[in-house]
């Protein structure tokens, strides 16, 4: 059976850049694209980061039965919803998968599709980095919010508290502070646990 391949970490950890670069050096991995009924952020295109949905659509799939995951944040303008649905994008006797999710996502495909086809993969950068990189990119929309971006700062520290991660079974960290030994981290993990093919 195949594995799900969880990318996660706090806000400007680099998750993206990395996504970009395992999808590309690892063609076997099929991408999982999840959902969020937050706004489109320049840069972004439906069904690239995201699928974009409105809070109804959510509901709806969630009364289908076909939301496996989600959570909610009560963001300073308003809540947004992140879930992954169970639409056909994941078949673990096709394949193996990765996407980009949180913590509580891990927790929640982890329990919906069993532990033994769930990897972590817990990216980490100092703080100070990441704030830098939190305003640099928040000065790049078109209304920026730097008050959405000391929120999402703060609940990260909550989010992926050691306590946290070490209860959902969280031990190994890759340390971003360099773009090549991160993906050398990735690759051993890959190597490891990913289906032969």
């Amino acid at each position: 059976m195949g594995k799900i391949f969880i990318l996660m970490g706090k806000s400007a950890s680099g998750k993206d850049t990395l996504y970009h670069r395992i999808m590309k050096r690892h063609p076997e991995l099929s991408p999982v694209i999840p959902y969020t009924t937050r706004p489109v952020r320049a840069g972004e295109a439906e069904g690239r980061e995201y699928h974009f949905v409105t809070e109804a659509e959510f509901r709806g799939l969630e009364r289908a039965g076909k939301v496996a995951e989600y959570r909610c944040y009560h963001t300073v303008m308003g809540p947004w919803y992140y879930f992954t649905a169970d639409d056909g994008q994941i078949d673990l006797g096709r394949g193996d998968y990765c996407l980009i999710s949180t913590l509580e996502g891990y927790e929640g495909l982890r329990t919906y599709f069993g532990q033994e086809h769930v990897i972590p993969l817990y990216i980490e950068v100092s703080d100070l980095v990441r704030i830098q990189r939190s305003l640099a990119r928040e000065g790049q929309q078109d209304r920026p919010c730097v008050a959405e971006v000391c929120r999402r700062f703060l609940a990260d520290e909550e989010d992926f508290s050691g306590e946290k991660l070490k209860r959902a079974g969280v031990e190994e960290h890759i340390l971003n502070e360099d773009m090549d030994s991160a993906m050398a981290q990735i690759d051993r993990i890959l190597g490891q646990t990913a289906r032969k093919q």
